[in-house]
């Protein structure tokens, strides 16, 4: 129940920045949906990790990882529409990606 409530709070973050983005409005005004996006990820990750401890070792992971990286680094430059939409799509395709390539570990 608590992974559905923070995946549904994730999603409202996307969207929200989305919203903005698109909007061509700065995301100075949108602080509440970056929080939730960022605090909703994060709880995401935390779960997935006490849930499978080979976790931050496998690809999706990993991933994670490097999308909250990279949206924190953007947070501090210039968040362009084309960032966004780059990190959506990759974001869509690791996490629908077959298990065995999810699950896989790099370490």
């Amino acid at each position: 129940m608590l992974i559905n409530l923070l995946r549904a709070a994730h999603l409202v973050g996307v969207v929200g920045i989305g919203h903005v983005l698109l909007s061509g409005r700065q995301l100075a005004g949108a602080q509440g949906y970056a929080y939730l996006l960022v605090g909703a990820g994060l709880g995401i990750m935390a779960l997935d990790r006490w849930s499978n401890p080979d976790y931050f070792r496998q690809v999706n992971g990993l991933a994670v990882l490097a999308k909250l990286l990279l949206v924190l680094a953007l947070a501090y430059m210039t968040f362009g529409i084309e960032a966004f939409w780059g990190l959506l799509v990759v974001s869509v395709l690791l996490t629908h990606a077959p298990g065995r390539l999810r699950h896989r570990k790099l370490f």
